[in-house]
């Protein structure tokens, strides 16, 4: 799965963690440009989640994104910018998709 993550300049560890569970890196977003909060803007191509570090971005940049991802059908996650808090909010996430996926595939299958 393809995303797109909104906020914080590094990421550090986040790639490995979102590797877990079988997201990839499209494109990272610091959210600190000022064009990063005009409305209106499409997601890139082929995104399938965005991720919101809430505690890295405005309130301004948070509602485009949120609105982008709402109008183009995207999961959306919004968490801090930490690994636990990344790890709760995607388990949470995908627990609840795998939870009405009538596949019950293995984490490995998702990717």
């Amino acid at each position: 799965m393809d995303a797109l993550v909104v906020g914080a300049d590094r990421l550090g560890n986040i790639p490995d963690v979102l590797n877990t569970f079988g997201i990839r890196i499209a494109a990272h977003v610091s959210g600190r440009d000022s064009s990063h909060q005009r409305r209106g803007a499409s997601l890139p191509a082929g995104i399938q989640m965005v991720i919101l570090f809430t505690d890295f971005i405005g309130h301004n940049v948070m509602q485009r994104f949120r609105e982008a991802a709402s109008r183009e059908q995207v999961q959306l996650v919004c968490c801090r910018r930490s690994v636990c808090a990344l790890q709760q909010a995607l388990g949470q996430r995908m627990s609840a998709d795998c939870a009405a996926c009538p596949a019950r595939c293995t984490p490995a299958r998702r990717k």
